[in-house]
């Protein structure tokens, strides 16, 4: 782990955002994959993986984010905390707009949400997990943006300890985008791609992050802030009410318990 570390300390922040979300794309890619290995996906074991996913993110979000954010504000008090409440606020509205603009069709969803289009049902499923992807790639760039701008409380370990848990978490997305595709009808190759291709805006969004945080060092507290809130409205949007629609919502709590215990073990130690 020191080596990993130690290669993101030695090269430009905003190439190891870049970097770090070819391998969180990689991990859903991987995910994806199985769908030439396993002609269905048990729906326990998915739901479980779903709620790791956002136990994760709701981990990533205190521990990698409004943490920091907040320590890293100037003033005291009520003062402190506006930059992270601010920040929080217009990230989930942000993901709130898109989520009403954006054309997409949660998993276990027969409703398309956004507008109204003639598109597939396999299109839709796609744009949901990309919608879901944007903020987790936002996160990651912001924290290396924050390393290239000299930011004392965001180190290159706490980056690339978010990278890894949002890594881990992408492999049961992969999954989750491929097997339904599968059961639609598209072939294996088909849902494959789609599979991996929802995660292709995260090394963008990464990119956008850093770059424009190190030119705008003062928003660094609202744009983690941001990140964090955006990604939380995915977890209550769509992560939590995805698992509790059979009747395994025991094993997808216990899946959440996990992957934020996973998430906070890994920030602490890393960051």
């Amino acid at each position: 782990m020191d080596s990993i570390i130690d290669f993101f300390k030695n090269i430009d922040p905003i190439l190891g955002a870049f970097y770090a979300t070819l391998f969180t794309w990689g991990l859903t890619a991987l995910g994806a994959s199985l769908v030439f290995f396993v002609k269905e996906m048990n729906r326990v074991v998915l739901d479980g993986l779903l709620g790791f996913t956002g136990g994760v993110m709701v981990a990533a979000s205190f521990w990698s984010l409004l943490a920091p954010g907040i320590e890293m504000s100037p003033g005291e008090g009520f003062v402190k905390v506006i930059p992270a409440a601010v920040g929080f606020g217009l990230g989930a509205l942000f993901i709130f707009g898109l989520d009403k603009v954006l054309p997409h069709i949660h998993i276990n969803f027969k409703e398309s949400e956004g507008i109204k289009t003639p598109w597939h049902r396999t299109t839709l499923l796609a744009l949901a997990i990309t919608l879901h992807n944007i903020p987790e790639g936002l996160a990651i760039g912001v924290l290396f943006g924050g390393v290239a701008a000299g930011i004392p409380e965001a180190s290159i370990g706490g980056a690339v300890a978010l990278a890894i848990g949002i890594g881990i978490q992408n492999f049961p997305e992969g999954i989750a985008v491929s097997m339904p595709m599968r059961r639609l009808g598209l072939s294996r190759f088909k849902s494959f791609w789609y599979g991996q291709l929802s995660a292709i805006v995260e090394p963008i969004a990464a990119v956008i992050g850093a770059v424009a945080v190190t030119f705008f060092t003062p928003l660094l507290p609202y744009a983690l802030s941001f990140a964090a809130g955006a990604m939380i409205f995915v977890v209550v949007e769509e992560v939590i009410p995805e698992t509790q629609l059979d009747k395994n919502t025991d094993i997808a709590t216990l899946g959440f318990v996990g992957g934020f215990i996973v998430m906070m073990i890994l920030d602490v130690a890393l960051g």
